[in-house]
């Protein structure tokens, strides 16, 4: 069911576990899925003994596509107009992400619709991953 404006207001907050226990095995599969095979990514020799980070850890993209996956799953397939995120943490495997909106403004522009929201990604320990914001047609 999509979002309505007449069912929403500002304040509102929904979010969604979007992975529990991240696995090497999805982040690889994302390496092929994307083309991207960033040894960051993949290769935990390189990015422990070279690159000095404590493990491999997943592809941004990879994060911003999950909290993409909580958005639609709350306005509606189909109905983004914007959507803009910052990294501002690694995601490792293991981690467990919820990703959360919440309602800055309800507008109308041209006899439609919209909301405008606030995004946050956060892994088991709170720590913020994401940052961001989106805009999405939402029906009367």
């Amino acid at each position: 069911m999509a979002l309505k404006a007449s069912q929403v207001k500002v304040g509102d907050k929904h979010e969604a576990v979007v992975v529990r226990e991240l696995s090497r095995t999805q982040i690889v599969q994302y390496a092929g899925a994307s083309g991207d095979y960033n040894p960051l990514h993949t290769d935990e020799v390189f990015t422990t003994q070279v690159a000095g980070y404590p493990s491999i850890f997943a592809h941004g993209m990879l994060s911003m596509g999950l909290t993409g996956k909580m958005l639609t799953d709350y306005v509606g397939d189909g109905r983004l107009t914007k959507f803009g995120v910052r990294f501002v943490s690694q995601v490792f495997p293991g981690d467990t992400l919820t990703a959360k909106a919440e309602v800055e403004a309800v507008r109308s522009e041209g006899g439609q619709h919209f909301v405008d929201l606030k995004l946050s990604t956060v892994n088991q320990d709170g720590k913020e991953v994401v940052q961001g914001s989106a805009s999405a047609r939402i029906d009367p």
